[in-house]
C-alpha cells in the first residue's frame, strides 16, 4: 500500500512560496505520501516549475505535467506534449503498485463548455483577455484537443484492462465541474470556453479501469463526484487571494464586510506582516483542502 498526493495550481511564484515549500514537503512526508504528482500550473516559468519538482523529489518521488501557465514559457512545439524530463508524465504511466498506475495528460480545451460557441469569436476573446494569449501552439484549440483525445485513447488502449488507472490532467474533463453563472454575472460564462473539453471526458468514459481522475485549472474546489464508474476530484490549491485562509483573515479581522478575491490582494498587501503570520499558522490547513490524497 502507498499514498499518492496530487496538487494542481500551486502557483509557487505568484503565491510567493519559498520557505513554505519546506513546511509543505515536511507535512507530506509526515502523511506518509509515497508519490507526489503536480497536475500543472506549478509556476509561470518552466525553470521554476522544474526547480520545485526537483525540490520535492529530493524527499518524495515526484512527477508532473504542464498546466497552461508553464505552457506560456514553452518555445518548441514538441515540448508541449513530449518534454524531455524523467519526471514529466504526459501520455506516460508511473507504476504505483502491481495493480495501479498513474497516467498524466496535460489536456486542453475546445470551447465545448460554451453552447454554440463560435470558434473565430472565441479565438478573438482569448487574445483579448485570457492568459493563454501568451501560448504559441500550432493548430486551433479544437484541432489540438482532437489530437490529444486521439492520443489519449491510444494510450489508454495500451494499458492492460486489469490495471487500475489514476489519471491526472490539468483541464476540466466534465461539465459537472463547470460553474454557470446567473444573469448578473453571465458574462463570466464565456471563460468556460477555455476550461476544458467534453470530448476528453467522453474518452475517459470508454475505459472502466479508470478509477480516479484528478484535475484543477478551475481555481474552485468541488466535492468529489462519481461519474460513469469513475471518481472525479477537483481541489486546486489556487492563488493566495482566493484561499480560505485569506477569506478568514479578512473577515475575522473585520477588514471588509464581505470577501471579494479581487479586492483581497490590496487588503493583504496593506496588512502584509499580519497576513504572513496568519498564513504561516494556517497554510497546512489550506494545503489539506487544496490537494487530493489517494491510497493505492
Amino acid at each position: 500500500m502507498g499514498k499518492l498526493a496530487i496538487i494542481s495550481d500551486l502557483h509557487a511564484d505568484i503565491n510567493q512560496l519559498n520557505e513554505e515549500l519546506y513546511v509543505m514537503r515536511d507535512y507530506l512526508e509526515k502523511q506518509h505520501v509515497t508519490h507526489l504528482h503536480f497536475a500543472g500550473d506549478v509556476a509561470n516559468k518552466v525553470g521554476k516549475a522544474l526547480e520545485i519538482v526537483h525540490f520535492f523529489d529530493q524527499k518524495i518521488p515526484t512527477t508532473f505535467h504542464w498546466g497552461n501557465h508553464e505552457m506560456a514559457d514553452i518555445q518548441e512545439q514538441q515540448n508541449f506534449e513530449d518534454f524531455n524530463d524523467p519526471h514529466f508524465l504526459n501520455f506516460k504511466t508511473k507504476e504505483l503498485s502491481e495493480s495501479t498506475v498513474l497516467l498524466g495528460v496535460n489536456g486542453w480545451y475546445d470551447y465545448s463548455f460554451v453552447p454554440f460557441a463560435d470558434e473565430k469569436e472565441y479565438r478573438r476573446k482569448k487574445q483579448v483577455y485570457w492568459y493563454d494569449r501568451f501560448i504559441e501552439r500550432k493548430g486551433s484549440d479544437p484541432e489540438i484537443t482532437d489530437a490529444i483525445c486521439d492520443r489519449l485513447k491510444e494510450t489508454l488502449k495500451s494499458i492492460p484492462p486489469t490495471k487500475n488507472i489514476i489519471l491526472s490532467t490539468h483541464f476540466v474533463p466534465k461539465e459537472a465541474f463547470i460553474i454557470k453563472h446567473g444573469e448578473k454575472y453571465a458574462r463570466w460564462n464565456q471563460l468556460n470556453a477555455f476550461l476544458g473539453s467534453k470530448e476528453f471526458g467522453a474518452v475517459l468514459d470508454e475505459f472502466p479501469n479508470i478509477k480516479e481522475v484528478v484535475f484543477g485549472h478551475t481555481h474552485h474546489r468541488f466535492f468529489e463526484q462519481k461519474l460513469h464508474r469513475t471518481r472525479y476530484h477537483c481541489r486546486p490549491f489556487g492563488y493566495y487571494y482566493e484561499w480560505f485562509l485569506t477569506r478568514s483573515f479578512i473577515l475575522s479581522n473585520h477588514l471588509a464586510d464581505t470577501f471579494n478575491p479581487l479586492k483581497a490582494r490590496t487588503l493583504v498587501k496593506h496588512y502584509s506582516q499580519a497576513f504572513n503570520e496568519y498564513k504561516n499558522n494556517y497554510l497546512l490547513n489550506e494545503l489539506q483542502e487544496g490537494m487530493v490524497l489517494l491510497d493505492y
